[in-house]
């Protein structure tokens, strides 16, 4: 039976691997609708291939192309509206959120009151809003699915297991490219150093994450929500294989741990075809190939993206929201030149220590927070110029 799948964010290169997906699985997964923030031609090309019955293309100055190039009764949509409507077409059974940002929160709380299954990519809904999101989830009876490599990791590890038997959750991070560079080296790093993952092919904003670990920091904090464990019980080791994606531990001292290639197509498919597994083009791990796989703890003195996310995640309320904002307006800072690479870290950890944290949490509270947290941002990062 085919699964019905909007995907949000569908030029991004999670967006492309789910199309990878649905190409290898026509059979189970349909593509009913398509977003994309200003790549119109690409979502046209997507839409002739795949014949969605609406796509959205969030800037509106590509409306004239999706008019022009998308296939004849496409619904074309546009804006923050047009997500939202997106999310809750009527067609859809699942709703797969790659939006990069806090732009995919107003959508996926469409698709969860709309009754839609959720697949999660974007970090950043369940960062900003993850105890919000988890409490509409269950009162609407829909799965939150985890489509990041590691929460999907965790996900199948999980699978007919007991939560009163967890210890730990342990997420993997690659250790990004600059694993091994001394301290001192770490300000004079440059964009495009910052941008030559070792492992995966990413968008920008996540790939420089990657290189400061906040991404592994937002990703504690995810966790923390999805599988409703404190964050004291949710730690990070460096595996710089990106081989093994994450690991459970039980209250025996057993362990277990989902591998596979690096490749965002596992975890899609997983959560797609959920609880079903099935055969598919995708290489097979062959461990002998491998040869070793290693791990080491993080260097919480040089990267302390990871300490920050614990704060937060352990004070909960608007404070993950704010660490969130403050770090998409640093990281954008160091694209631009106007900060250098750990000026992000300490951009982020100033505006959290400015905040004040409220535990009544809303949309609207939440949105507030995040807004004042990018103006507190704009001013320390003005402010680190002089």
């Amino acid at each position: 039976m085919k699964k019905k799948v909007v995907i949000l964010g569908s030029t991004g290169s999670i967006g492309l691997s789910a199309l990878k997906v649905a190409r290898d699985l026509p059979d189970r997964m349909e593509v009913v609708g398509l977003a994309a923030y200003r790549q119109a031609e690409a979502l046209a090309d997507q839409a002739r291939e795949f014949s969605p019955k609406a796509v959205a293309i969030f800037d509106p100055a590509g409306v004239e192309i999706l008019r022009q190039k998308a296939p004849p009764g496409t619904k074309i949509l546009t804006g923050m509206e047009g997500l939202i409507e997106l999310a809750r077409m009527e067609e859809a059974e699942m709703v797969l959120v790659a939006i990069v940002g806090t732009q995919g929160l107003q959508p996926s709380l469409a698709a969860i009151e709309a009754g839609k299954d959720l697949a999660v990519a974007s970090k950043e809904i369940l960062v900003m809003a993850g105890e919000l999101v988890m409490a509409e989830a269950k009162k609407k009876g829909i799965k939150i699915l985890p489509v990041d490599s590691e929460h999907n990791a965790i996900f199948q590890c999980l699978d007919g297991e007991s939560r009163q038997h967890i210890s730990r959750l342990i997420l993997t991070a690659s250790g990004g490219p600059f694993r091994k560079t001394p301290k001192e080296d770490l300000p004079q790093v440059r964009l495009a150093e910052a941008l030559k993952h070792p492992t995966w092919k990413m968008g920008r904003k996540i790939t420089i994450d990657s290189a400061t670990l906040f991404n592994k920091g937002l990703e504690m904090i995810e966790a923390r929500w999805l599988f409703d464990m404190p964050i004291s019980h949710v730690d990070v080791v460096i595996h710089p294989q990106s081989i093994v994606h994450s690991l459970v531990e039980f209250v025996d001292g057993s362990q277990l741990a989902q591998l596979s290639h690096s490749d965002m197509c596992f975890p899609i498919q997983y959560a797609v075809t959920y609880p079903e597994r099935l055969p598919n083009s995708l290489r097979p791990l062959n461990l002998a190939e491998v040869g070793s796989l290693t791990f080491e703890p993080p260097d919480h003195d040089r990267f302390p993206a990871l300490s920050l996310a614990r704060w937060a995640g352990t004070e909960g309320g608007t404070l993950p929201a704010v660490l969130n904002a403050a770090n998409e307006m640093a990281v954008e800072a160091f694209v631009e030149g106007k900060i250098s690479f750990t000026d992000i870290w300490g951009c982020v950890q100033s505006v959290m220590k400015a905040h004040t944290i409220q535990k009544n949490l809303s949309l609207n509270t939440l949105l507030l927070a995040d807004s004042w947290a990018r103006q507190e941002a704009t001013r320390w990062i003005s402010n680190s110029k002089k």
